[in-house]
């Protein structure tokens, strides 16, 4: 059976974009986490820092929202064959990432800022304090959720799961 000239083109479009969606969640995940965040806490307070670090992180985690699930539905496009072991591992990997930035961004993050208004200063709150006790639990969880999509991402690309095929 002949497929239509359309359909190709979608699968190919998806297949392209799929991992330039890839290549953005995992850098941008890299460039957050290991560039921007240490550069705004080595050049201002702690107070400060948490400032504006805090006022980047809804964009951020909206950013890796949206990522993961268009890599989703862009993987699900490209066609792959539903038999593969490596298909399986990596639809497990997309569900697992849209899942935790859900939560992420739904449920831990609105948390977390919750408790942070309630700390009107890292440099004064002892580090004893209940809050700042919570706040290092969550954001320690926080911390490791962000290496594990990133984790997630690179092992995605490193599998290449989406073979392109001649059709």
């Amino acid at each position: 059976m002949l497929l239509s000239q359309e359909y190709i083109i979608v699968k190919n479009v998806a297949y392209y974009l799929y991992y330039v969606l890839l290549s953005l969640w995992t850098g941008g995940i890299a460039l957050f986490t290991f560039i921007i965040t240490p550069v705004i806490f080595k050049s201002y307070s702690r107070d400060l820092a948490g400032e504006i670090v805090g006022q980047l992180f809804p964009g951020y985690f909206l950013y890796n929202l949206v990522l993961s699930i268009l890599a989703f539905i862009l993987f699900l496009l490209t066609g792959t064959e539903m038999v593969q072991q490596r298909f399986r591992v990596s639809l497990f990997c997309l569900v697992i990432a849209v899942l935790i930035n859900l939560f992420v961004y739904f449920r831990l993050h609105p948390e977390i800022r919750i408790i942070k208004k309630e700390i009107h200063s890292f440099e004064a709150v002892s580090s004893d304090d209940p809050l700042r006790k919570k706040f290092r639990r969550l954001h320690a969880l926080s911390a490791a959720l962000n290496l594990l999509l990133l984790a997630d991402g690179v092992s995605l690309l490193l599998t290449g799961t989406v073979k392109k095929r001649s059709v």
